[in-house]
């Protein structure tokens, strides 16, 4: 699905939230790539579940084409820096909800971008009849999981133990969702 665009200024700096075109594979290949290996918050590993320009340019149209869908972008002058994923269902027992997933450049992070990549994705999902909202986050990310908690969402399970990092120790993961009825 498409959303209208929207232009946002936080602390000097101005980008635009709007959907994802085809024309943003290749820029949101290199985009996932480097976001990948700048945290250790995200699932991946730099490279790993690659996917390329033509792979993106078939998601997005997939996305835009869907209902239960929303591949969203931030832009700042002709660059994306950000970008946000629902993805939803058509199993009819699991139509009410949509997984939402964030990455933002680390040099944009502190701009609101990620919160406003959310916010967007809430308002499409209250207006599309979605009744329920869910995301993976980090139990030792405490900034996001404020986040996720201003913005109404609740710590509906803990996977315990269920991510590796680099320094090989294990870390709970936090099953978060927002009902809205």
């Amino acid at each position: 699905m498409l959303i209208t665009e929207r232009v946002k200024s936080v602390k000097n700096l101005t980008y635009t939230i709007r959907s994802a075109v085809e024309a943003d594979g290749e820029a949101l290949s290199d985009l996932r790539l480097q976001i990948d290996g700048e945290t250790e918050n995200l699932d991946r590993e730099p490279g790993e579940a690659f996917i390329d320009s033509k792979g993106f340019q078939s998601l997005i149209k997939a996305d835009s084409e869907s209902e239960r869908n929303l591949f969203l972008v931030a832009e700042t002058d002709g660059r994306l820096v950000g970008f946000s994923r629902c993805e939803g269902t058509d199993l009819k027992r699991f139509k009410h909800k949509v997984e939402f997933g964030v990455g933002v450049l680390k040099e944009f992070w502190g701009f609101g971008i990620g919160k406003n990549l959310l916010q967007e994705s809430i308002s499409w999902a209250d207006e599309n009849g979605i009744k329920k909202m869910t995301l993976n986050v980090m139990e030792t990310n405490e900034g996001a999981r404020k986040l996720y908690e201003k913005l109404g969402f609740e710590v509906e399970g803990i996977l315990k133990n269920d991510k590796q990092l680099a320094d090989g120790k294990y870390y709970n993961m936090l099953v978060m969702g927002r009902m809205h009825f």
